[in-house]
């Protein structure tokens, strides 16, 4: 049903092989990633939930007051989200509120990153998060290198020639897969060979008409 941040720090500990593996500090460093929520939904697992997890009530009936428990679940949603550091769509369970949060942080990699580690109480939504900033420090030590307008234009001339011969190239596979034999080629010159002709032909009949008369 639930998972627990102790028991999370214990899965974590028993994969590196005890805390004698662990480094000094390294358990205080994990503490404060964990999320603090206590019980967590086990369909959280599985997307952005955003705090809004199961929660737990009376139904008060009307005319004698008479309660019975019940529960009131999220309004889950599955939905294609754009991530611009990863150049595509990302397909995710996540809650309405959730979905004004990405909103209003102006996107899924600005919230996952504004976002700190012991308020995202998703598995998910950790190791997205983990994912993100890992390619962004990446991002970040990469080299930018700025071009003149005219190394610009040459670059566009250059991909729209590389373009042309990609077209022509796959035209030319195309033909060759369904057995093109250049007959519609030779059908063409032939029927233009044959324009030609006639228009010599009706330019000689009045010479000859002429002669006779």
């Amino acid at each position: 049903m639930a998972f627990r941040s102790k028991e999370m720090m214990k899965k974590i500990i028993k994969k590196i092989g005890g805390e004698k593996n662990l480094a000094p500090g390294v358990k205080e460093s994990l503490k404060k990633c964990m999320p603090d929520s206590k019980v967590v939904m086990s369909r959280a697992h599985r997307g952005i939930f955003a705090g809004r997890h199961i929660q737990f009530g009376n139904h008060v009936s009307e005319d004698g007051g008479n309660k019975t428990r019940r529960t009131w679940k999220p309004n889950v949603q599955e939905k294609r989200l754009f991530s611009y550091i990863l150049d595509r769509h990302i397909r995710v369970k996540v809650t309405t509120h959730a979905l004004r949060c990405i909103d209003k942080a102006g996107g899924i990699d600005e919230y996952l990153l504004k976002t700190p580690y012991h308020k995202m109480d998703t598995e998910m939504g950790l190791f997205w998060k983990a994912k993100i900033e890992k390619m962004y420090e990446e991002l970040g030590e990469m080299e930018v290198v700025f071009f003149s307008p005219e190394d610009e234009a040459k670059f566009e001339e250059g991909f729209r020639e590389l373009k042309l011969a990609q077209r022509s190239a796959r035209r030319d596979a195309q033909r060759q897969m369904y057995g093109w034999s250049g007959k519609s080629k030779q059908i063409k010159e032939g029927s233009e060979k044959i324009e030609t002709d006639g228009e010599g032909s009706h330019c000689d009949i009045p010479e000859q008409l002429v002669a006779n008369a």
